[in-house]
């Protein structure tokens, strides 16, 4: 009966967790603010330019941070489903000039190390191979549908060429190993909740 009742308290937690932001419709500024921010411990988030899902600052910022969705996939009509959906991440301006570098399929061109926080994870990609969003597609039990976490993106990717890349054992790891993209995954509490078959 205990175990059942921590059980239902998790997922009553998971589900506010989700769903705990300003209102219903999901393509408004105060829902995206909201949302986006809390990507970061509130003493970042709270103080971070926030971009729309149409590319537009919504809310200027004051500490130098930005966050933003991290789904590459097109913004929708009405909004990401959630926030897990959404993928927020918050970056510094160096972790900001790693993801347009990324997204523009180049090497990035960084003036020291960037850091980005993702505490609401991502909804999957391959471990191994930038741009595979789709786990069919991607390298055989190297698919990780990420929980909460902080990322270091390197000035120097190849810094990490010796590190581990096995994201099963609850340590930081590389993601991309070997590429322009390599950069440490920093796993926090509740890293697994998507992905329990690969926790530890």
């Amino acid at each position: 009966m205990k175990k059942f009742l921590i059980t239902k308290l998790i997922i009553v937690a998971f589900l506010l967790s989700n769903n705990a932001f300003a209102g219903n419709n999901h393509a408004s500024d105060e829902w995206q603010i909201d949302a986006y921010s809390s990507a970061a411990p509130s003493f970042i988030g709270d103080f971070a330019t926030i971009i729309g899902g149409d590319g537009k600052v919504i809310r200027e910022g004051s500490n130098g941070w930005t966050c933003q969705a991290g789904n590459p996939r097109p913004f929708p009509k009405n909004g990401w489903k959630n926030v897990h959906e959404a993928m927020p991440a918050c970056s510094d301006k160096e972790a900001i000039k790693w993801m347009m570098a990324y997204m523009a399929g180049k090497k990035p061109q960084l003036d020291n190390d960037g850091w980005m926080w993702m505490l609401h994870g991502d909804v999957g990609e391959d471990n191994l191979k930038a741009g595979v969003l789709n786990k069919k597609d991607s390298t055989p039990g190297q698919w990780i549908e990420s929980g909460p976490h902080l990322m270091l993106m390197p000035k120097d990717p190849s810094s990490l060429d010796n590190m581990n890349a096995d994201f099963t054992n609850g340590a930081p790891y590389v993601m991309f190993p070997k590429t322009i993209w390599a950069h440490v995954m920093i796993p926090v509490e509740g890293y697994y909740k998507h992905q329990e078959d690969s926790s530890p």
